[in-house]
């Protein structure tokens, strides 16, 4: 994370109050950030995979940018969202994929490896969505460190610090988080 948090907050902050100019300003600094979270996620693709980091980058910052500065307090709630953002463009792709080609029935899938292919693991994926979703409602926090872990690429460390919560925390947050998913997964797989 090369530019300053500082900076980042206070243009954030000032998009969110209309301030002509500060989108422009803000655009630079976060690219490099988006682009990183976004080329994360992707080298857990196959090389062929259709969806590039740059366009996947390209699609969450127009979701990003067509909220209007909306949604976030700081400069870690702003990449928790984008991560979120990231995630449901990685979704979008994984149903148009999986209405061209249906899954192969099912076991039981491990979060990594959902999340590993979009493209080869597309029922998979979408069970994985869901299944965070209904663990959103269950517990903001852990459904939010998956989202930053897996989807957004963030260490332990650098979830810890977008949770503000220790790294210790966050490692017990994703072991449930897990347990808990593969138990939503494996049922949903009979």
């Amino acid at each position: 994370m090369d530019a300053d948090p500082g900076e980042i907050t206070h243009l954030l902050a000032e998009w969110r109050a209309g301030s002509p100019g500060a989108l422009e300003a803000l655009t630079p600094l976060i690219y490099g950030e988006l682009k990183t979270i976004a080329a994360a996620c992707m080298r857990r693709e196959p090389t062929n995979h259709t969806l590039q980091p740059t366009a996947l980058v390209h699609e969450a910052y127009l979701r990003l940018a067509g909220n209007g500065g909306t949604g976030w307090d700081n400069r870690s709630h702003f990449y928790g969202i984008a991560a979120r953002l990231i995630r449901q463009v990685l979704v979008d792709h994984a149903r148009k994929h999986l209405t061209k080609k249906r899954g192969d029935g099912g076991r039981p899938v491990l979060l990594t490896e959902a999340v590993a292919s979009v493209s080869s693991n597309a029922a998979e994926f979408i069970a994985v969505n869901t299944a965070l979703d209904e663990l959103l409602k269950l517990d903001e926090r852990k459904a939010r460190a998956v989202e930053l872990r897996y989807f957004g690429g963030l260490s332990v460390e650098e979830t810890a610090a977008a949770l503000q919560v220790s790294a210790m925390t966050i490692q017990r947050d994703l072991r449930f988080a897990e347990a808990w998913m593969l138990g939503e997964l494996g049922g949903q797989q009979s």
